[in-house]
C-alpha cells in the first residue's frame, strides 16, 4: 500500500507539445539576439565617420568588421577629421563590452574627443579631458584609444594611447616596426590621468596603421605574434594604396581566431617637405 506508483509515461502528443514550446522559446531569443546584433551594427556605423581627411602627400583609408558571433559587436571606432588649426587629427579606440550600451559610450567617447580636440592641440590633453568629461557622466564603462594629431606642413606626428594596442609603421626603404610608445590607463578608469605625448616625423615615404585589438589577438595568436604578423604584412605592401593596404589588414584578422569586431586606419603618406 505504501508502495510509490511509477510516474505515468507522457503521450506522444504531450511530447510534441513541450518541443514546441522549447523550439517557441528557441526561436523567439534567436530573433531577440539578432535584433540585438543588428541594432548595435546600425548604431556602430551611424556613428562612424563617412569620410576621412585627405591631402597632397596623404591618403587615408579605415575599415570596420563586426564579429558574427555572439554580440562581439559595438564597441570598436574609428575617426579622423580636420582641427580648427589645419591640423589633422585621427583616433581608433574600443570600449569595453560588446553591445548596444558600448555602441552608445562609443559615440559619447568620439563626441567628447571631438570636442576636446578643438579646444588644445596636445593630444595629451585631449585624451586627458576626454577622460575626465566621461568619468563625470558615470556610465561605468571604459575604452581603450589612440588619439594622433598630424602636421601637414611639417608632417609630425604626435600620439597619446590610453591602454590601446600599439601602431603599426612601414617605410618604403624596406624598415617596419611596432610603435612602443608609453601611455596611460584606459578612458574611464581613474579621473586626472596623464597621457604622455609621443611625437615622430614621418619624413620617408610609408604607412602608420592604427588598429583595435581584433585585429591582432584572437584564440590562435597571442597579441604580440599578431602586431608583428601585421608590421611584416605592411612593410610588404607599404606602396599599395591605403583602401587596398587597409583591407589586407582587416583581412590577418581571420587568421588569429578572434571573436571581437576590428577597425583599422591607415594612414598612407610620402616624403616630408625637402625630403628625397
Amino acid at each position: 500500500m505504501n508502495r510509490r506508483r511509477p510516474p505515468r509515461s507522457a503521450s506522444a502528443g504531450e511530447l510534441l507539445t513541450t518541443l514546441q514550446q522549447l523550439t517557441s522559446r528557441a526561436r523567439r531569443e534567436v530573433e531577440l539576439h539578432r535584433a540585438r546584433v543588428e541594432l548595435a551594427e546600425a548604431l556602430q556605423r551611424g556613428m562612424l565617420p563617412t569620410s576621412l581627411p585627405d591631402l597632397p602627400g596623404l591618403r587615408t583609408a579605415a575599415r570596420y568588421a563586426p564579429a558574427r558571433s555572439g554580440l562581439d559587436i559595438g564597441g570598436d571606432w574609428y575617426d579622423g577629421f580636420v582641427l580648427p588649426d589645419g591640423t589633422l587629427a585621427f583616433a581608433v579606440g574600443d570600449v569595453q563590452g560588446h553591445d548596444v550600451e558600448a555602441a552608445a559610450f562609443m559615440g559619447q567617447v568620439r563626441v567628447a574627443m571631438r570636442a576636446m580636440a578643438a579646444t588644445t592641440s596636445d593630444p595629451g590633453e585631449v585624451v586627458g579631458r576626454t577622460n575626465d568629461l566621461l568619468l563625470s557622466v558615470g556610465s561605468g564603462l571604459f575604452a581603450t584609444c589612440t588619439f594622433v594629431r598630424l602636421d601637414p606642413v611639417t608632417r609630425e606626428l604626435c600620439s597619446a594611447r590610453a591602454g590601446h594596442v600599439a601602431a603599426v609603421w612601414a617605410t618604403a626603404d624596406g624598415r617596419a616596426g611596432v610603435t612602443s610608445d608609453e601611455g596611460g590607463l584606459p578612458l574611464g578608469i581613474r579621473a586626472g590621468e596623464r597621457y604622455p605625448v609621443t611625437r615622430r616625423r614621418l619624413t620617408a615615404p610609408g604607412a602608420f596603421v592604427l588598429l583595435t585589438d581584433g585585429v591582432v589577438e584572437g584564440l590562435s595568436i597571442p597579441v604580440d605574434e599578431g602586431l608583428a604578423a601585421v608590421a611584416r604584412l605592411v612593410s610588404a605592401r607599404v606602396a599599395a594604396d591605403a583602401g587596398e593596404l587597409a583591407d589586407a589588414v582587416l583581412r590577418a584578422a581571420d587568421r588569429t581566431g578572434h571573436r571581437d569586431d576590428a577597425a583599422v586606419l591607415v594612414l598612407r603618406h610620402g616624403a616630408a617637405p625637402g625630403q628625397n
